[in-house]
């Protein structure tokens, strides 16, 4: 039999930093009042882009926001499963509702950038001014993705059937998902028997697929922390890579017991590379 080719595709926020990057930076730059007076009136995305320019207005500057990022919390036991699966040969890559500077400032600093084949989040970029701007994955200005499971902004699910449908060996392949929010649920939906999800246990994801298990296709085994995200993550690696189908309820927990970055656009649905100076 041939051996699987294993995806491994991280959410990043409360995945695999241990807190939500936007509430990071509303909290740690003093931000949380116009935030919350702001919140009732704006969609999430354009609201963070909006708190950038507030950031900036106070003389923030783009090195201040990144010193605040690198101080968010990343268990080490993530950072440690990140890079044994990397090593294992692994395909890694962020399907995330953050921005691509928040999510690579952080990763950068945790030597865990060049593990990862693609960043697929909210573009962002630094002015000419200095002010972080972020953009929305789909501009939903202009048109619908046409998913009512997912924000306005960005269907995940979109962007997972798109690294199915590029792979080269798609019919080998075999895909993990980690995430915890209500946006990881359609990607989970898009998943593929011999396919595994990993739902962060007491999260809305988890919550959701409690609700109707049998919606989905792939095997789900949750996880509460570190450790146990890789721990699980490292046995499903090495099962999907063998191709077995073998469970050890002793090792496995289930339910029925956030090299080159870029930001993908759900409207085109390929690759685009960004960078952003740093």
């Amino acid at each position: 039999m041939a051996r699987a080719a294993v995806v491994v595709v991280f959410d990043f926020d409360k995945t695999i930093i241990d807190c939500d990057s936007d509430d990071w930076v509303v909290n740690h730059l003093g931000l949380r009042d116009v935030f919350e007076q702001l919140r009732p009136t704006m969609q999430w995305n354009p609201l963070m882009g909006r708190m950038m320019s507030e950031l900036h207005s106070r003389d923030k500057s783009i090195e201040d926001l990144a010193e605040c990022l690198r101080r968010a919390p990343v268990d080490p036991h993530v950072i440690e499963a990140i890079k044994t699966a990397y090593s294992l040969g692994c395909e890694l890559r962020v399907v995330s509702d953050a921005n691509l500077f928040f999510i690579e400032t952080i990763l950068k600093h945790h030597g865990l950038l060049e593990c990862f084949s693609e960043i697929n989040t909210n573009p962002s970029y630094a002015d000419e001014e200095g002010r972080l701007r972020i953009l929305p994955c789909h501009d939903f200005t202009i048109s619908s993705h046409g998913c009512s499971l997912c924000p306005a902004n960005m269907c995940k699910g979109k962007i997972i059937n798109r690294i199915r449908s590029t792979s080269s060996t798609e019919a080998k392949n075999r895909f993990i998902y980690l995430g915890d929010g209500k946006g990881d649920y359609c990607p989970s939906l898009k998943l593929n028997q011999g396919d595994f999800v990993m739902p962060r246990k007491h999260y809305p994801l988890w919550n959701l697929i409690l609700g109707d298990r049998q919606l989905l296709k792939a095997e789900v085994h949750e996880w509460s922390n570190g450790e146990e995200l890789k721990m699980i993550l490292l046995q499903l690696i090495n099962r999907a890579i063998d191709g077995g189908n073998y469970r050890n309820p002793t090792q496995v927990l289930s339910v029925d017991c956030k090299r080159v970055p870029v930001a993908v656009s759900a409207a085109e649905e390929r690759p685009i590379p960004l960078r952003i100076p740093q």
